[in-house]
């Protein structure tokens, strides 16, 4: 083998190997994103928030959304806890463009609202996958962990104690 010194003889023995290392592409590797759809052509995904837990279908049409077999006005009656909900469709593009189904349980209602943007969420990244980076950059699909701190025995609450008296 003969040993080369100076860039052009470099240029000269790589002539002769030009298949010696396949180029491999980050995206050769990485799996297709896919619809992940029920027989009914619905999107589900679970959302949690606190102690809520919510259930989300989605499935194309004029943009109707049922809370719990209620409408969304009735549901939910505090404009922002509406207005938490329908964050990911406008971060999307896509109001009106999804009727919404959901279910959801425990908690109070700013939990409840929160476990439904959760789910709607990751139910769009599921009837579209391309939606995923816009929905991730503004945080959507991350699960809220803070919950309620415990009371602590001795304590009135979590952290208050109970009211000092000097007699």
């Amino acid at each position: 083998m003969s040993e080369t010194t100076t860039l052009e003889g470099l240029k000269d023995a790589m002539e002769g190997t030009e298949a010696a290392a396949p180029v491999s592409t980050p995206d050769a590797n990485a799996v297709p994103a896919v619809q992940k759809l029920d027989k009914f052509g619905r999107a589900y995904a679970t959302g949690k928030r606190k102690n809520a837990v919510a259930r989300v279908w989605i499935k194309p049409g004029s943009g109707r959304i049922k809370i719990n077999g209620r409408d969304l006005e009735v549901y939910f009656a505090r404009p922002v806890l509406r207005m938490i909900l329908n964050q990911p469709l406008v971060v999307a593009a896509r109001e009106n463009q999804y009727d919404i189904t959901a279910t959801v349980t425990g908690g109070g209602l700013s939990g409840q609202a929160g476990a439904i943007r959760h789910g709607l969420s990751r139910a769009l990244t599921y009837y579209e996958p391309e939606l995923r980076g816009v929905l991730k950059k503004e945080g959507f699909l991350t699960r809220d962990s803070r919950v309620v701190e415990r009371k602590k025995y001795g304590k009135a609450k979590a952290r208050r104690s109970f009211q000092f008296s000097k007699r």
